[in-house]
């Protein structure tokens, strides 16, 4: 679900060294997009046997901010979080290529509880991703997260989305 950039999208007629200058401002570009507020954010709620967590979450609504997700962040608060919403539940893969930091995989199925639970994912990894049930969300936070904080399967997570 994540962008790749990629230096054979560059023509014959780009020097090599004006490719690669094009590549790292696109990645110090993305860096800085969901810290810098460029996304739309919104309250989350976990609700388990640990009681309510709260977390601060960016909103990965479009196609290009999913492809985009958390590459290059290079740190992320404990109460934060960005969430990849669905107009339909569906099977969801994930990777972590240029992603920096682990995270923990929150797979959100249409009734709000969590049906796979992903933790502690290796960074800048290709492996896929992924849960074997429909969801209508991913939520990805701190690598660690969900068991300091005892986030659990089932646990029921609710949230609004921003109107546009």
């Amino acid at each position: 679900m994540h962008r790749t950039y990629k230096a054979e999208s560059c023509t014959l007629r780009r020097s090599y060294a004006l490719c690669l200058l094009a590549l790292v401002a696109a990645a110090v570009g993305s860096a800085e997009q969901p810290a810098s507020g460029k996304y739309p954010r919104s309250a989350l709620e976990i609700r388990g046997a640990n009681g309510r967590q709260w977390f601060n979450v960016a909103i990965a609504d479009t196609a290009a901010r999913q492809e985009l997700g958390l590459m290059y962040v290079r740190s992320l608060p404990s109460d934060a979080g960005m969430l990849f919403p669905q107009r339909e539940p569906q099977l969801m893969s994930m990777w972590m290529k240029n992603t920096l930091i682990a995270l923990d995989m929150l797979f959100i199925d249409a009734r709000g509880r969590i049906v796979c639970l992903l933790e502690q994912t290796k960074p800048q990894s290709l492996e896929i991703l992924s849960c074997d049930k429909p969801v209508k969300a991913v939520l990805e936070i701190n690598g660690g997260e969900a068991r300091k904080r005892g986030i659990r399967r089932g646990d029921r997570v609710s949230y609004t989305l921003p109107t546009s």
